[in-house]
This record gives C-alpha cells, structure tokens and sequence, in this order.
C-alpha cells in the first residue's frame, strides 16, 4: 500500500534537488500527460522556458520552486500525490510508464516527475501564499507558531478523534497516516 509523502519525505526531496537545480535555467519542459490531480496549466512550457529556479521552498507537503519571481517569473507548485517522485536524470535517460513531466535544466539534465496514481500536480501561480491550495493550510510543526498554546486553543474547538484532528493540515501541515498513528 502506499502512502502520501509526509513533511519529512517531502522536505528530504527538498533537499536532495538543492545541488542540482538552484542557479539553473529551465530550457525547456516535456508535458506527457495533461492532467494529473489537477490539470497542468496550458502554456507551462513555455512559461518556465527560460526563467531560473532561484531557490526550492517547501510548506506543508508542496514543494515551490522560485522561478525568478522577482523579476516577473512566478512559482511552481509541486505536489508529490500518493506515490509521485522527482529525479534528476540525464537527458538520455530511458522514459517510463509513469513518467509525466520532464523539466529540462541548463546544466544538462532533467527535472522527471514520475506518478504511478496521478494523485500529485504541477501548478503555477505568481504568488504561493496566496494560492488556495496553500493560503488555508496551518503552520509548520516546527516553526514558532506551533505551540502549546496555539495547539491547545486549536484542540477546544474540536471533537473528532485525536488522529484526524492532528492530520488535519488546516490545523498543522505534514502529518498523515503514518506519523498520526506513531
């Protein structure tokens, strides 16, 4: 069975494309599948062709590539769904079934985003915060907005059982099944 990347998974992708993608252009971007979760934005190839990806963030379970978004690029949201991956791999790299996106990358290899479910997506937008898929989203497990208190008061308005209620990403972000029932 698999399960939805949770904040620590999602946060070791993170950190495994920072030596790869930061300070690269994108060249260009192969679009295998038009849909996914939601359906990937008409014109995103040619709309990440040619920005750079200034710095990889990450809220919640999304990942959010800054391509030059000061500078009239914009943001691309990842979602890694139930089973999704990103690889860098060479250009020549042999394409496989579930392999949807590849995003080409100046130094030579390939952003490939790989989704057996087709649960994740790609999307767009030229402000993160304010997208509705992130804007409703609770505060980070680790940052100094979640505390006691805050998880206290949080916990008084509630009444469902303690695991839902700490999945619950309008509450906090990351927690799913498997660190909820840890």
């Amino acid at each position: 069975v698999a399960a939805m990347p949770e904040l620590p998974e999602v946060e070791v992708s993170r950190q495994g494309l920072l030596p790869y993608l930061p300070g690269q252009r994108i060249t260009g971007a192969v679009i295998r599948t038009p849909r996914l979760r939601h359906d990937i934005p008409a014109g995103l190839a040619a709309r990440l062709t040619g920005l750079r990806v200034d710095a990889i963030l990450r809220r919640g379970i999304y990942l959010l590539f800054d391509c030059e978004s000061d500078h009239g690029g914009g943001w691309l949201i990842i979602h890694l769904g139930m089973s999704g991956s990103l690889r860098v791999v060479d250009t020549s790299a042999e394409i496989k079934k579930h392999d949807h996106i590849d995003i080409v990358i100046s130094n030579g290899k390939r952003l490939r985003f790989n989704d057996p479910r087709r649960f994740g997506c790609m999307l767009w937008t030229t402000d993160w915060r304010q997208h509705a898929l992130i804007r409703v989203l609770g505060p980070e497990p680790l940052s100094d907005e979640f505390d006691i208190d805050y998880f206290y008061q949080a916990l008084q308005k509630r009444r469902s059982p303690i695991k839902l209620t700490i999945m619950d990403s309008h509450l906090v972000v990351g927690v799913g099944n498997i660190y909820a029932n840890e």
